[in-house]
């Protein structure tokens, strides 16, 4: 191993970054967590379907990893974006945004996506305090309210009829043409959902973050207390792409191995990035994973595995 170098270097400081982080510390390992802070969940108030933790705000559960990752003298986390990697003979060579260069024998992306925000004037403030992306994650505190749903064909449709499980109003709101087809249409009518397909002015609701209504550009208004939307997301970090990760068909990096292991030798993918169950709980599992499975190979570089 070069002088100076990390044995895993994790490109990204959220769930599960930090959670491969926590075993690999355990393990011993020489660890590097550059995270630009950029979190998925940043808007949002509170974390769900964690438990023991259930409520708990993402700063407030960043700030609990950090302070037990600090028990491990091999784990540095630093505030840095990557902009660039490259692998090399004997692992991965990173750049930081000013310029300092890192080596590490593996390299684990956690980079997350970005959810598309619809353009819709007004959605900004609302974000993470009453419009939402997931379900999972936030549909629970608006059961039983007046819900829209924002979303075109399929995805819309689909997110729509979802929503019935929190709650009996639910309205599809697709900011013109549906792209639905007769089959989606009778499904949306016979489970009591609503189609609007006008075009919207913007959205209002309270200082404090709280939808209550959309404005549509005729003229009408809609009262809505709550809005999910499914417009797409993508990768937050040009690095997979860049480093010859293979895709799935839905845009999340292929892993293989423990379900983490890239088709790049010694490249480990977790989190949302993969795109698969994307919640915290989810991202902390697959964190674990990653760090069991990069361990391992470098065990088996040693001659210990």
């Amino acid at each position: 191993m070069r002088n100076g170098s990390w044995d895993v270097i994790i490109v990204g400081g959220g769930p599960a970054g930090l959670s491969a982080a926590l075993t690999l510390g355990r393990c011993r390992r020489r660890v590097l967590v550059c995270d630009a802070g950029r979190h998925r969940n940043r808007a949002s108030r509170h974390v769900h379907c964690l438990l023991t933790r259930e409520g708990i705000s993402p700063a407030e559960l960043i700030a609990l990893a950090h302070k037990e990752l600090s028990h491990y003298d091999g784990v540095q986390l630093r505030s840095a974006t990557v902009v660039d990697a490259d692998q090399v003979e004997d692992g991965f060579t990173i750049t930081l945004e000013d310029g300092t260069r890192e080596h590490g024998r593996k390299l684990l992306l956690a980079t997350g996506v970005v959810d598309e925000l619809p353009a819709i004037p007004g959605i900004e403030q609302l974000y993470g305090r009453s419009v939402h992306h997931c379900p999972y994650c936030d549909a629970w505190e608006w059961r039983d309210h007046a819900l829209a749903v924002y979303g075109r064909g399929e995805k819309g449709a689909g997110l729509a009829l979802m929503l019935r499980q929190w709650s009996a109003d639910v309205v599809l709101v697709t900011d013109g043409p549906c792209e639905l087809d007769a089959r989606y249409r009778e499904r949306l009518t016979f489970h009591g959902i609503d189609l609007r397909e006008d075009p919207i002015a913007r959205l209002e609701g309270t200082p404090e973050g709280f939808l209550e209504r959309i404005v549509f550009a005729n003229g009408t208004k809609l009262e809505r207390n709550a809005l999910f939307f499914n417009t797409g997301q993508h990768q937050r970090s040009p690095l997979a792409a860049k480093l010859g990760c293979e895709f799935s068909d839905k845009g999340g990096v292929e892993a293989h191995e423990h379900q983490v292991a890239t088709t790049v030798p010694g490249l480990y993918v977790a989190g949302d990035a993969s795109r698969d169950v994307q919640l915290v709980a989810v991202a902390l599992a697959e964190g674990a994973k990653a760090a069991f499975a990069i361990n391992k190979a470098l065990l088996e570089e040693q001659g210990l595995g």
